[in-house]
């Protein structure tokens, strides 16, 4: 029994070698060699001196194109949208939002450098603490995504506003949800 449980393992482990192994390819079959002794050919500039630009010659840019738009300040650009709107009384970031948050996640992920500041912000319905403790958990919910997506956690900071600093003064609720948001503001800005 046992010499035949030993050859069932010997079959089967040459049956795993055999389908390990691979038929050379069209690209391994011809491989060229490289002639490293051969010598370079010789540069048809060595040894003749390199002409120098003219002191007095105005100097122009070889290439005349406009750098590049910063995607950040690019109106149609979806990293130029900055705040993210919550509902009332909720930390919850909405469907229509996470785009605008992936996208800086990948902003963020793509340059390592960069670093941002989310403001979490309420309306001015309820207390001063509940209002600063509501803007704080919606710039965590926003730099937590962010961290999800790829950002790194020296990159995002989140702080709150409470009610603070609102873009709208009327009591309405046009008003509160305007208020009712996490802002995206980049380090430099």
């Amino acid at each position: 029994m046992k010499r035949l449980c030993i050859g069932i393992l010997s079959v089967l482990f040459v049956a795993m070698l055999a389908a390990c192994s691979t038929a050379p390819t069209k690209e391994q079959e011809g491989a060229s060699v490289e002639d490293r002794g051969a010598a370079a050919p010789a540069d048809p500039s060595a040894g003749k001196p390199k002409p120098q630009p003219d002191p007095g010659a105005t100097t122009k840019p070889l290439v005349d194109k406009p750098l590049a738009a910063n995607p950040l300040k690019d109106p149609a650009n979806i990293l130029s949208k900055r705040s993210i709107f919550f509902d009332y009384d909720s930390n919850v970031i909405k469907d229509e939002f996470k785009p605008v948050v992936t996208a800086h996640a990948r902003y963020l992920q793509q340059n390592a450098a960069a670093k941002m500041r989310v403001e979490g912000n309420a309306d001015d319905r309820g207390s001063r603490e509940y209002n600063l403790a509501l803007g704080q958990r919606r710039a965590e919910a926003v730099k937590q995504m962010m961290q999800l997506l790829g950002a790194r956690a020296d990159q995002v900071e989140s702080v709150s506003f409470g009610e603070e600093k609102p873009r709208c003064t009327d009591a309405a609720e046009s008003c509160w949800s305007q208020n009712r948001r996490g802002d995206i503001v980049y380090q430099g800005e």
